[in-house]
């Protein structure tokens, strides 16, 4: 599912002649890989932060060190601050952050499968708290079927294009 809706952003962004990076955590650069996979990508695909460790989301993506401290990496307002990060790093129409808890284990109070996804663009700054369950893979491919849907969504996309 993820190859095909991949394709399915890359196209809708060439037709509107925009772009996308991203900031991701948990996911580890997958996002952009699957993005980049797929033919024309380099159209669109501005590139992408892997901000693993939560000083790299402050120093990388520009995420308020405070914030961080306050909230934690695994927040609502991370998500945001990775996606408004990777849009203005990579000067990118669309910028997408991804944070959350691949697992086995729990983190800072979070249990496996905690997922937020934040989605920056032209008409300002989303964040969803999507489900995905199973392994610490399935989690993973999970965060990045969820951004590559939630981008489409945001862009008004249908299934047609």
């Amino acid at each position: 599912m993820a190859a095909t809706r991949a394709r399915e952003l890359v196209a809708a962004l060439t037709v509107r002649g925009e772009t996308v990076a991203t900031a991701e955590s948990l996911t580890a650069g997958l996002l952009s890989a699957a993005i980049a996979g797929v033919p024309g990508a380099s159209a669109v695909l501005r590139g992408g932060l892997v901000v693993y460790a939560t000083d790299l989301k402050a120093t990388l993506a520009g995420a308020q060190a405070e914030q961080l401290a306050l909230d934690g990496p695994v927040a609502a307002s991370t998500a945001a601050a990775l996606a408004e990060g990777a849009l203005r790093r990579c000067d990118a129409t669309w910028g997408v952050g991804l944070t959350g808890v691949a697992g086995p284990d729990d983190q800072d109070g979070h249990p496996p499968g905690t997922l937020f996804l934040g989605i920056c663009g032209p008409t300002g700054t989303s964040v969803t708290r999507p489900e995905v369950g199973g392994d610490r893979w399935q989690i993973r491919l999970g965060a990045v079927e969820a951004a590559v849907s939630g981008l489409l969504t945001r862009l008004g996309s249908s299934s047609a294009l």
